[in-house]
């Protein structure tokens, strides 16, 4: 094992000759080599199978030493923030740790959005960068910016490498911090000086990390406490987050369910972690939710918090939340809890872990004192279930209901699909129609809500797909016109590198969620949300006679462009025909453009009433009326 070298993360500018502190430091067993070669090694001694990226003058050393006989597969992007939304779409669809390689400069701050993207969704990421040489740092030397200080307040740790000797232990460290306790994005700067550099390489490495001892395992008399909870409650619920799905604790979430007779509501990066088809599971909660779910979390007396965190499109109005509950709060990042609801009963720990050693304890209890009769409690969640079904309104115009596209995919899909969107109305009716039959099985943006995301995220998870699955989860991108066009390029990516991502876009030229808020807010006044597809100046038409269709951007003759398959719908008959053959094909990227109603809403946001222009919510108002506890 090779001995730790000084720590040189947030370090300074190094006192004194670069060459004689990297001589005094230089350790002398081990292989020689080249920082650079340094990096390329650490990551395959890490088991890293997959890297993301775009090369660049500062991190070049790098992209030199790899080639034909580097054991990872390099995926080249058309865009840094695109590797950084592909390794996230990566973690999110494999559990492991997905990494990105990116220059100084530019390259580090167009990525700097998917490390703040991560960061909010508890991705697990290694984002390295390059940086100027030691002698060039602080002189604003040709794409120097300080990347370390710039994501600072966004990652869960920054290193910057000033010798060649502490890349190994480095990388080490940024990999295991960002799989282990809350996971998240590491951001690992290395100056050029340091992959020029020469050093000797061991493995493996010993890592210096005091004070970094994540709690995975409840303390104290907590367990006790909550199954007494349990035992208490005749309106318990079981309010599931994105840390559940981070834990891969499905199966953990669903036999709690079992044990206690509680449904499930979700939150929306949990959608899927236990079947749709399980009677226990009454959808997502919340803004966009369902009102079965938010009904009940509005009427119970035990809400139990599972890797959630009282998101404001959750919540709304904190205080009109769930008002008459007593909370059970499971999160392995203590700083969580109580962050935005009080709980009664806190619980650190890894929620699968934790999961594992509550249920026994609540059998236990259930044993002596008997099991609480929920029947009262699940007749009222039925009834909701009964009066307020998930619902939407057919197109007056002609055009398809997007969300009769979305079930239309999914009644078509693979039960093992993958599902991938970009951010706006399409996100919330893929969350809302979609069946999901499989944990890991929905990869979308959602405490930054990136527009964007959706594409690169969607070869990400293919990759994975490719890798882990042998391509057997296909993976399909719901996504709109907006957020499509922002890395629309990426069709390059999955082209090149043979990766048969499915695309439906949902097209109702403009940028749907701004415009519905636009709607309810501010008196309809749409202002810079129409993107005037259909309304393409005279000259610009494309096609002839009944086939002329004036738009821009042609997202079909966009695909094609790019080598991919594109195909148009406008009725129902063209949309089931094509979903079909896009299922068929897997040996390219497909495109399907879908023609939908402009004017469709994300329902039940509207029937659940916004309160002001910060959409903040008040779940009481009507429809819900009447069921508040």
């Amino acid at each position: 094992m090779a001995l730790p070298t000084p720590l040189q993360a947030f370090s300074a500018v190094p006192k004194g000759p670069v060459e004689k502190l990297t001589a005094d430091k230089r350790i002398v067993n081990g292989e020689k080599m080249t920082g650079a070669q340094a990096v390329v090694r650490t990551l395959e001694d890490l088991g890293v199978e997959d890297v993301f990226g775009l090369p660049g003058g500062a991190i070049l050393p790098v992209y030199d030493a790899i080639n034909d006989d580097t054991k990872f597969r390099f995926v080249l992007v058309r865009h840094e923030q695109a590797a950084g939304h592909a390794a996230e779409g990566y973690a999110v669809a494999t559990g492991k740790v997905g990494v990105c390689i990116v220059t100084s400069g530019p390259g580090a701050t167009n990525v700097v959005t998917a490390i703040a993207d991560a960061n909010m969704d508890s991705i697990p990421m290694v984002v390295i960068t390059g940086q100027v040489g030691v002698n060039a740092i602080g002189t604003d030397a040709f794409q120097e910016a300080d990347i370390v200080g710039i994501t600072y307040p966004v990652v869960k740790h920054s290193y910057l490498v000033t010798s060649a000797q502490d890349i190994p232990r480095v990388l080490s460290e940024a990999y295991h911090i960002a799989r282990t306790g809350r996971p998240g994005p590491v951001v690992v700067d290395l100056t050029k000086t340091a992959q020029t550099e020469e050093l000797y390489y061991s493995w493996p490495q010993r890592m210096i990390l005091p004070g970094y001892n994540p709690t995975t395992k409840a303390h104290g008399r907590v367990l006790s406490n909550a199954a007494k909870l349990f035992g208490q409650s005749y309106r318990p619920v079981l309010y599931v987050g994105g840390g559940a799905v981070r834990s891969d604790a499905g199966e953990q979430v669903k036999r709690l369910s079992e044990v206690t007779g509680a449904p499930i509501v979700t939150t929306l990066p949990a959608r899927g972690i236990v079947p749709e088809s399980d009677p226990a599971v009454l959808g997502m909660l919340g803004m966009h939710g369902t009102i079965a779910a938010t009904g009940a979390v509005q009427q119970c007396d035990l809400l139990v918090a599972i890797g959630a965190r009282f998101d404001d499109r959750v919540t709304g109005s904190l205080p009109d939340f769930a008002p008459a509950a007593r909370v059970i709060h499971i999160d392995i990042d203590p700083a969580e809890i109580g962050k935005n609801r009080q709980a009664d009963v806190p619980i650190v720990g890894d929620v699968a872990t934790v999961l594992d050693d509550l249920t026994p304890e609540i059998e236990r209890y259930q044993a002596i004192n008997g099991k609480p009769d929920l029947d009262a409690w699940w007749d009222v969640i039925n009834d909701l279930r009964e009066k307020y079904p998930m619902q939407y309104d057919e197109s007056p115009d002609g055009t398809l209901a997007p969300q009769w596209v979305v079930q239309e995919l999914s009644r078509q899909a693979d039960p093992s699909t993958i599902w991938v969107s970009g951010v706006g109305q399409h996100q919330m009716w893929a969350a809302q129609f979609i069946d999901f039959h499989k944990p890991h099985s929905w990869i979308s943006s959602g405490g930054l809500g990136t527009m964007g995301y959706g594409l690169p995220a969607a070869l990400g998870a293919q990759v994975g797909s490719d890798r882990d699955f042998d391509g057997k989860k296909p993976v399909w991108l719901i996504d709109g016109d907006g957020s499509f066009q922002m890395t629309s390029e990426e069709l390059a990516s999955a082209f090149f590198d043979h990766l048969p991502v499915k695309i439906a876009i949902l097209n109702n030229s403009v940028y749907g969620m701004v415009r519905q808020w636009q709607t309810l807010f501010y008196k309809n006044h749409y202002s810079a949300t129409n993107l005037l597809d259909g309304e393409a100046r005279q000259g610009d038409v494309i096609g002839e006679g009944e086939n002329e269709i004036m738009d821009v951007p042609d997202f079909v003759k966009l695909a094609e462009a790019y080598g991919c398959v594109g195909m148009r719908v406008f009725t129902k008959e063209q949309a089931e025909e094509a979903i079909r053959k896009a299922n068929e094909i897997n040996d390219r990227p497909v495109l399907i453009d879908f023609r939908v109603w402009k004017d469709a809403m994300v329902w039940p946001m509207v029937a659940a009433g916004a309160s002001n222009s910060d959409v903040t919510y008040k779940p009481g108002v009507q429809p819900l009326k009447g069921i508040q506890a």
